[in-house]
């Protein structure tokens, strides 16, 4: 077992669900991500979303935009992500997604990047823009490898495809919980509900919700529907207003103890 499914089976067997934290790395700078990595998984965060900025990420919301500008003006690059993560790795064991975009990983290189990211500690893979239809220009490369490919499924997805989408998952599946871009709407937990019951009804894998939950009262109502919540734009928002002073780490901390504690 990987660490995302012992991650999963641990919260399971204690009736827990799993909070699941974006940050977009580099931002404002990669020193400012290595700090808040261990800190957020002291504050109760059991995955992990490392976001790989990018100059177009058309997924996501005005938030995390900025932030992609923000890191790709500091300097980072999917290189040093990579380097960051095999440091963390020497002190955390903390599952770890690299979420993004497939240019950045088609200009590194499919087979290079698959090797790289292995050996640097990467669990999964989510990309935004490749669909199941085309994932395979990557995934010959990191299956083999054992690292998860983590799948989106969207409110819109007919049965059809989402039980496509299903067959091929691995790690968790991620449920959208609005359509459109990150950050930018409220989801509706009756909805979600039907939706998440339909999908277990494809898959034996966890089901993360996220999109659009941005406070405890959010991941609280909508934790018992799901096995894990995802919150990403809440979070970048914090490092966009406290960004560069003494106190991010200790706001950043409190809300994710907020969270925790909500689900």
């Amino acid at each position: 077992m990987g660490r995302i499914e012992d991650k999963f089976a641990a919260l399971r067997r204690k009736g827990a669900k799993a909070l699941i934290a974006y940050l977009t790395a580099g931002d404002p700078d990669l020193k400012t991500t290595a700090a808040l990595i261990p800190m957020l998984e002291k504050s109760g965060v059991d995955i992990l979303e490392v976001g790989v900025p990018f100059s177009d990420p058309t997924a996501d919301g005005p938030a995390i935009q900025v932030a992609s500008q923000r890191a790709l003006k500091s300097g980072t690059t999917l290189a040093g992500i990579l380097a960051l993560i095999k440091d963390l790795r020497t002190a955390s064991q903390i599952p770890i997604v690299l979420f993004g975009y497939f240019n950045p990983v088609f200009h590194y290189g499919c087979e290079r990047f698959a090797a790289d990211a292995k050996a640097a500690g990467v669990d999964a893979v989510l990309v935004v823009d490749l669909p199941p239809e085309e994932a395979g220009e990557l995934r010959r490369f990191t299956d083999p490898l054992g690292i998860d490919f983590i799948s989106l499924i969207a409110p819109t997805t007919d049965s059809k495809r989402a039980a496509a989408i299903c067959r091929n998952a691995t790690g968790f599946l991620y449920y959208i919980s609005v359509t459109g871009v990150t950050g930018t709407a409220k989801p509706v937990v009756g909805s979600i509900r039907s939706d998440v019951k339909r999908l277990r009804k494809l898959t034996q894998l966890p089901i993360a919700v996220g999109f659009g939950i941005t406070s405890p009262e959010d991941a609280a109502q909508i934790a018992p529907h799901a096995d894990g919540v995802v919150i990403g734009s809440a979070f970048v928002r914090l490092i966009e207003q406290y960004g560069g002073k003494k106190e991010l780490l200790k706001k950043v901390e409190a809300f994710a103890k907020s969270i925790r504690k909500a689900i």
